[in-house]
């Protein structure tokens, strides 16, 4: 299989805030950017899965194949539910973390009690098990929705023509940061900018 098309990549960025901006990058698997959106959620919220497929929504690109998300747990432990998201879009959605890790059940257990946590561990426990890939010489770990292993690992490859992470999450952490830069240093659209 040699994945053609487009995917958007989703990754988020924050420092010291109660929002995250998330960014959205559309690119091509000859690495073309082809489109950006963003968007934010909430610092330890549960807003992360409604707030990408609004941003998938926003782009209005029915040429995009693939949801590829930077992990599944942004802006501290705003749980991504990659089942969730595959129905919403209506696409393959595959999550990439870029570090082998024990699972975050000891994290949650750590960070939340009672309600918050039973809601993180509900999301947490029913998403698809990380797989490791082998891309380019390093390992990253995938889970997928809408796609065999197979299918899944060949559109992180397609994806991936260089280094270790798909070009996708990679524009679109370095558009995070900037635009997450942006919102916290500037004046635009402070309440108290008076141009």
């Amino acid at each position: 299989m040699s994945p053609r098309g487009r995917a958007l990549g989703v990754a988020e960025s924050y420092a010291d805030a109660d929002r995250s901006t998330v960014a959205g990058a559309v690119l091509r698997a000859d690495r073309a950017l082809d489109g950006l959106a963003f968007s934010s959620i909430t610092v330890g919220g549960s807003d992360a899965t409604d707030r990408v497929a609004d941003l998938y929504d926003s782009l209005g690109r029915e040429d995009v194949r693939y949801l590829l998300v930077a992990g599944i747990a942004p802006a501290w432990f705003n749980l991504l539910d990659l089942l969730a998201l595959h129905d919403a879009v209506e696409r393959p959605v595959l999550s990439v973390s870029f570090e082998a890790s024990p699972g975050l059940g000891d994290a949650l257990r750590e960070q939340f009690s009672g309600a918050a946590l039973d809601a993180r561990r509900a999301v947490y426990e029913r998403q698809p098990p990380r797989r490791p890939v082998e891309v380019n010489g390093e390992t990253v770990y995938v889970r997928s929705v809408g796609l065999d292993d197979g299918e899944a690992v060949a559109v992180v490859r397609a994806f991936t023509p260089e280094g270790g992470r798909p070009e996708p999450l990679r524009v679109a952490r370095l558009a995070a940061r900037a635009g997450d830069d942006f919102r916290r240093t500037s004046d635009f659209g402070r309440a108290d900018d008076t141009r």
